[in-house]
C-alpha cells in the first residue's frame, strides 16, 4: 500500500489551507523525522543556495537547520494553489548561537503526488538580522 498524505490532489482552496496548516506546524515541531514524512522517498529540494534529494538528506538537513537557529518559529500563508500544487510566503524567527535574531522571508514552491506526499520543494529565503525586541514571534 502507497503512503498517503491527506488532503491528497486536488486540492480545494480549504484542502491547500490544510496542508499549509500542517506544514507550519510540523515544521514548528522541529522534528527532523516527522517533517520528512510528509514528503516522497525521492523528494527534491532547493532550499537557498543547498539542493536536497530524498528523505534522508531531508533529515540531515533539518537536524543540522535546528541545532543552529535556536528558538526556531514558523507561520505561513497561502499564496495560490492549483490542482497539485501550493505556492506560500513565509516568516520564521530565529536566534544564532551567538544571540543575534533574525527573521528570514521566503516563498516556497510546492508539488505534490498523487498521494499528497510533497515531491519538490523550491524555497528563496533571506536573513534579515533583527533586535530582539523586534521578534514577533514569541
Amino acid at each position: 500500500m502507497s503512503e498517503q498524505k491527506f488532503p491528497i490532489p486536488p486540492f480545494s482552496l480549504e484542502d491547500a489551507k490544510k496542508k499549509i496548516q500542517m506544514a507550519e506546524d510540523g515544521w514548528n515541531s522541529k522534528d527532523p523525522v516527522k517533517v520528512s514524512m510528509a514528503y516522497t522517498k525521492d523528494t527534491e529540494w532547493r532550499n537557498r543556495n543547498q539542493f536536497i534529494n530524498g528523505r534522508d538528506e531531508v533529515q540531515a538537513f533539518l537536524k543540522d537547520k535546528w541545532e543552529n537557529e535556536l528558538d526556531y518559529k514558523l507561520k505561513k500563508e497561502l499564496w495560490v494553489h492549483s490542482d497539485n500544487r501550493i505556492a506560500v510566503r513565509f516568516e520564521y524567527e530565529y536566534r544564532n548561537k551567538e544571540n543575534q535574531w533574525f527573521r528570514a522571508y521566503g516563498n516556497e514552491n510546492w508539488e505534490f503526488d498523487e498521494n499528497g506526499l510533497m515531491k519538490k520543494r523550491y524555497a528563496s529565503i533571506n536573513d534579515l538580522p533583527i533586535k530582539e525586541e523586534e521578534r514577533k514571534f514569541k
